[in-house]
């Protein structure tokens, strides 16, 4: 395995927008590749400037490899993983991390299938085992343990990784360089076409980048007791999440569901109505400031991580605290 070196990272963007995760992993990769005295390398895929691509190296790459065409700014499955696999195969990194996003979920697996490597899905850590085999922890059991995956005969080792778990850190300007990238792409690859491009506008600030999260369970019983929820996270300045069970019954969209299976968030303060602490459940908060719980059950696990814990009925609870809150905030 000598001659496989480097941590790469796709670095995905949306419209022009360098995503958070990409930004998340190269800095997680930066970590790795110290520990093990190697070097991080980004792959940036779409219409962009050399500087943008330099940008990148603030945030760990010794070098960003740039495919840079108007062609590539929308992302087409079998464009994008013909270019990764092209330079994977030149390059021969060690590891190559993709975001754990709808684009990444469909990219990565495509990746692996044509390097003949293996994948981990979801992953929510990575370090650095025995011998430097990359260690990637994922929720199992659905979600009641954690569970170490390797890849020790394979390269890269691969792994996609859930948005928010690592935090990005900006670095003093690194050594590095940008090369540009060209690769054998036919027109009979960009399929299906793309007829329109829509972005969603956010009326709530984004789950991800909220100071503060509040969020709700099974616990909270009905819509009604629901709305009482969002109202303290609107007196807040908050955003709104929600447990699956809470989804399932119809209280709030699955797009803002935390969790194993949904968001990860670390705000500096996260409220947990109605919610038992499962593990699913908790691998999407567990890096929150402060964490704040309500439940009437007082041997419910999230009792045992919370820094804050209220004994009760959320439902007499949330209207004493949305009144309280108020007060305190608008007095």
């Amino acid at each position: 395995m000598e001659k496989y070196k480097g941590f790469f990272v796709f670095v995905e963007q949306i419209n022009g927008k360098i995503s958070e995760v990409g930004l998340e992993l190269l800095s997680k990769a930066r970590e790795l590749a110290d520990e093990k005295g190697t070097y991080v390398a980004g792959i940036l895929i779409g219409n962009f400037s050399e500087n943008t691509a330099e940008d990148l190296i603030s945030y760990g790459a010794n070098k960003v490899f740039l495919f840079s065409e108007e062609k590539f700014k929308y992302y087409y499955s079998l464009v994008y993983s013909k270019l990764i696999v092209y330079l994977v195969k030149k390059e021969k990194p060690e590891a190559l991390l993709i975001g754990a996003t709808p684009l990444g979920s469909d990219l990565a697996p495509r990746v692996a299938a044509q390097l003949e490597t293996g994948l981990s899905a979801h992953c929510v850590d990575l370090r650095l085992g025995k011998d430097g085999v990359l260690e990637q922890v994922v929720p199992g059991f659905g979600g009641t343990m954690m569970a170490v995956i390797i890849c020790p005969e394979k390269r890269p080792q691969m792994a996609t990784i859930m948005p928010g778990v690592f935090k990005k850190h900006k670095l003093n300007r690194m050594d590095g360089n940008v090369v540009r990238e060209t690769a054998d792409i036919s027109e009979e690859d960009f399929v299906p076409h793309v007829v329109e491009h829509r972005i969603k506008e956010m009326k709530t600030t984004p789950l991800n980048e909220a100071d503060v999260v509040v969020c709700g369970g099974y616990g909270i019983e009905n819509k009604e007791n629901w709305k009482l929820l969002e109202k303290l996270a609107e007196i807040l300045g908050g955003a709104i999440g929600a447990t699956r069970p809470a989804i399932d019954e119809g209280w709030a969209d699955e797009d803002i569901m935390i969790g194993q299976s949904g968001k990860i968030v670390k705000p500096k303060l996260y409220i947990g109505a109605g919610i038992s602490g499962a593990m699913q459940h908790v691998v999407g908060i567990q890096n929150s400031d402060v964490i704040v719980v309500i439940n009437k059950d007082i041997n419910a696990p999230f009792f045992e991580l919370c820094d804050y814990g209220i004994v009760g009925d959320v439902n007499k609870v949330l209207p004493v605290l949305v009144e309280k809150t108020r007060k305190k905030l608008f007095k």
